[in-house]
């Protein structure tokens, strides 16, 4: 039986881990990170400060249906890591472990997510189908929205 399903993406980006780690504590950048067809909008009024604890409710619409998700930030460590996990929303499980490190004059950015989906057998059969491309699909888009946001910025 899995347990839960992993993706991991690195990114290396041409800037200082200050400002890499900075963007990404702005809770603001997240709809610009997101694809379009997911029509995911922030419902946490803002402004919102980012800490151990924070609590954050998004909208977005999956193939049509609409869904409410709620993360917590879980761990905290600035620069260099921050986990959020969903409280409530379309996964049974949802960890997202986002670590920051200098590199080579930049800084690698890595990303891991555990998932897994709820309903047994016919989650299983879901993420085969249809949401681990999803997934994998909503992190292409983001390495590319990361790579434009950071290109050619000094």
């Amino acid at each position: 039986m899995i347990r839960f399903h992993t993706l991991r993406r690195e990114q290396w980006i041409p800037r200082p881990l200050a400002e890499v780690f900075a963007f990404f504590c702005d809770a603001r950048n997240l709809e610009n990170l997101t694809p379009p067809w997911l029509g995911f909008r922030i419902l946490t009024a803002g402004p919102i400060h980012i800490a151990a604890g924070t609590k954050i409710r998004y909208r977005l619409s999956w193939h049509g249906i609409p869904v409410t998700w709620t993360t917590e930030i879980r761990r905290w460590e600035p620069p260099h890591r921050f986990i959020d996990v969903q409280l409530s929303g379309p996964y049974r499980l949802w960890h997202h472990t986002h670590r920051f490190a200098p590199l080579g004059g930049g800084t690698l950015m890595t990303d891991v997510v555990r998932y897994r989906l709820p309903f047994g057998i016919i989650g299983r059969i879901m993420h085969a189908l249809k949401v681990r491309r999803d997934v994998e699909r909503i992190f292409d888009y983001r390495f590319q929205r990361i790579s434009e946001q950071f290109v050619g910025i000094h």
